[in-house]
């Protein structure tokens, strides 16, 4: 099968196409089954991985890509895991560890989703990553609720687009930061009630002044380091920080005080080493809560553009640019 290897770690350029043996299909016992892949989606992972960053976890694919779209061709469907009654010849897109640059790639069926209705390979690609993140941390643990406001750290990105669909879609008051007018505009135009440019403007008065000084109830941390306390500013009472990134730097000086007397609460995941279990019930909650609003056409995926797999190189170098507004997507 053609993949995408890491020949060393490094530049985008170090992302090269290559032939490996197909993988064994999964055989019964296993909850696994085998995807003819036809898109990958690109995500920040893949780059940190790409660069050495991000190590590859025990026994997963050393392939980049951690989600995938394509056609179930073999394996394990008779496994109780299969909660969705998917067989062969269905169409899935699926989070996996690793191995999503390729013509084939093994996902355990748990974490298979059928496509929504009328998606196409490269839509139905871009959700497992983006979706799965959102929903774990925006919904499980920051427990965002009814009535309640959400602000996203760099609305712009996959993560952050996917977090203003789905929280809008479901209802929220969703206010984001970006880093340039066109990017704000772009986070306004997806249904982003406020957008506020970070290079510009002081997002703590602007969230204050969006929420009528109460603040927001929960916060999607890409950035933290100097981040945290000015976040801790802008909660309200009762409200919840959650990282899932630290582009800013992993330390932070923070106020316990504020900490203490308003209750609040700042804690942050990562899903890639988490167990099946657990992304077995996020794709569940995901089936329950979201594939009705993308099967209804009330929310859809924002793709800002596609590449050939060979192409992948290119993919990443537009990725590390940050010029991109949603999700980049490779073909297969």
């Amino acid at each position: 099968m053609r993949v995408i290897e890491i020949k060393e770690y490094g530049a985008p350029e170090v992302l090269v196409p290559s032939t490996r043996p197909d993988p064994a299909v999964p055989a019964a016992g296993t909850g696994e089954v085998l995807i003819q892949v036809l898109a990958a989606g690109i995500n920040r992972p893949d780059v940190l991985q790409r660069k050495g960053f991000y190590p590859v976890p025990a026994g997963a694919s050393d392939i980049p890509g951690l989600e995938v779209a394509g056609e179930i061709i073999g394996g394990d469907l008779s496994h109780a895991d299969n909660g969705f009654g998917l067989k062969l010849g269905d169409k899935v897109c699926a989070l996996v560890q690793g191995g999503g640059y390729a013509d084939l790639c093994v996902a355990p069926v748990a974490q298979c989703l059928p496509y929504p209705t009328g998606f196409t390979d490269q839509e139905a690609a871009v959700l497992p990553e983006t979706f799965f993140t959102v929903w774990s941390n925006v919904f499980m643990r920051g427990e965002l609720s009814a009535g309640e406001t959400l602000l996203v750290q760099g609305g712009s990105s996959g993560i952050g687009v996917a977090a203003i669909l789905i929280a809008k879609a479901l209802g929220h008051k969703v206010l984001v930061t970006a880093g340039s007018d066109e990017k704000c505009a772009a986070c306004l135009k997806l249904g982003a009630d406020v957008a506020i440019n970070y290079k510009t403007q002081d997002f703590v008065e602007e969230v204050k002044k969006a929420t009528d000084g109460k603040g927001v109830n929960v916060i999607l941390d890409m950035v933290t380091g100097e981040y945290v306390q000015r976040e801790i500013d802008c909660l309200a009472d009762d409200g919840r920080i959650v990282i899932i990134a630290i582009q800013g730097g992993s330390k932070a000086e923070v106020s316990t005080n504020q900490i203490l007397r308003r209750r609040l609460t700042i804690t942050g995941s990562t899903l890639r080493p988490r167990p099946v279990s657990f992304k077995k019930q996020i794709a569940q909650q995901l089936h329950s809560h979201v594939w009705p609003l993308l099967n209804a056409g009330k929310l859809k995926p924002s793709i800002y553009k596609t590449f050939p797999i060979e192409q992948a190189a290119a993919a990443h170098a537009l990725m590390e640019s940050s010029e991109h507004v949603g999700k980049i997507v490779l073909t297969v």
